[in-house]
């Protein structure tokens, strides 16, 4: 048995963090392992040095000949590795597998990490998708999103959750606000930073951290300027430590418009951590956070109930510890080992692509 990850490239993110926990654990019970990257070349997180990680091409940038040439690239590895299954990790990647692995046989598996709502491409990608076994979803509103001939494919697998050896931290915490996510539209990193623009007239004390790497990093630090707060909000970039980096910090606070689940947020739960949510589709921060009980969800792109929401952690001690307790009752949950068990128990070993 091997298994495939396909995925564009692995430069830092909650998918391909995913990836790297589900591809070690795999490797470390001597299951074959292969990552198939089609965009590129990084690996920023820790990889077995058993798994191999095959480099079959960089961004296409629209170009027909690069994507003709990946597509024969990937034909090829697939072929040499008669039978083994086929894991996407992306749209693209099952797109791009399906014309590939076509008249071969190979389990095919896709994992869909978002929310399928928001895609472009819907026509192409559910062609696709119609050829996969299994489309593994992370909540039940990510499987409605799909049309029936689809859904009756889906099973809903969680994210892993890995701390580590990492212990929560003790005693008072730092008055820093953090956010974990790539610099991208979908995370509304705006949205965070003209709620905390609010927050910090009544907090004086408090900084903004905020870890990731990504297109809008320069207009982001552009309305920091504009927003009169640019010596308290501090970008980090990608940091192959945060948890440790974060351990900390009195919030965490995820923006985004949408998500499947984030990784980091429920890490961040995890170690302890405060945790303020949009409650955004397509379930994952609700799925997890019971509203002012192990975290504070607010309303999708509202500034000043995020504001309200800092506020209230910053300002009552008890609540703040009360949720930092109860979070870190996940780390008992959805740990890598377990959601590997469940990945496995939906493969198959020949059967079409």
């Amino acid at each position: 048995m091997k298994i495939v990850f396909v995925i564009p490239d692995m430069p830092g993110g909650g998918t391909e963090r995913v990836v790297a926990l589900l591809a070690n654990e795999y490797c470390s019970r001597g299951i074959e392992v292969a990552i198939l990257l089609f965009a590129g070349n990084e690996t920023a997180y820790r990889l077995d040095q058993r798994i191999e990680v095959v480099s079959i091409g960089s961004p296409s940038g629209g170009r027909l000949g690069a994507r003709v040439e990946r597509l024969r690239r990937m034909r090829q590895y697939y072929a040499k590795n008669k039978g083994c299954q086929i894991w996407a990790f992306s749209v693209m990647g099952a797109v791009f597998s399906v014309i590939a692995a076509c008249g071969q046989k190979h389990f095919f598996l896709v994992s869909e990490r978002n929310d399928p709502n928001q895609y472009d491409h819907k026509r192409i990608r559910n062609l696709a998708y119609r050829f996969a076994d299994v489309i593994v979803c992370q909540t039940q509103d990510a499987v409605a999103g799909f049309p029936a001939s689809i859904g009756r494919k889906a099973v809903v697998i969680p994210n892993p959750i890995d701390i580590g050896g990492l212990k929560p931290h003790e005693g008072e915490r730092e008055p820093r606000i953090v956010a974990v996510g790539r610099l991208e539209p979908q995370k509304n990193h705006k949205l965070l930073l003209h709620a905390f623009a609010g927050f910090v007239k009544t907090h004086p004390e408090y900084t903004l951290e905020i870890y990731g790497k990504g297109e809008q990093e320069e207009a982001l630090r552009q309305l920091a300027r504009t927003l009169g707060i640019a010596s308290k909000v501090l970008f980090r970039g990608f940091s192959g430590r945060v948890k440790e980096e974060i351990n900390s910090a009195s919030m965490y606070v995820l923006s985004s418009d949408y998500e499947g689940i984030s990784n980091s947020m429920l890490e961040a739960m995890a170690l302890g951590i405060p945790v303020i949510a949009t409650d955004c589709p397509i379930g994952g921060s609700r799925m997890y956070i019971k509203d002012g009980v192990n975290g504070l969800l607010v309303p999708v792109g509202e500034a000043a109930a995020m504001e309200a929401a800092m506020a209230r952690i910053a300002d009552e001690k008890e609540l703040g510890g009360s949720i930092s307790a109860e979070g870190r009752k996940l780390r008992e949950q959805n740990r890598t080992s377990q959601i590997a068990d469940r990945f496995l128990a939906v493969g198959g070993k020949e059967e079409r692509c």
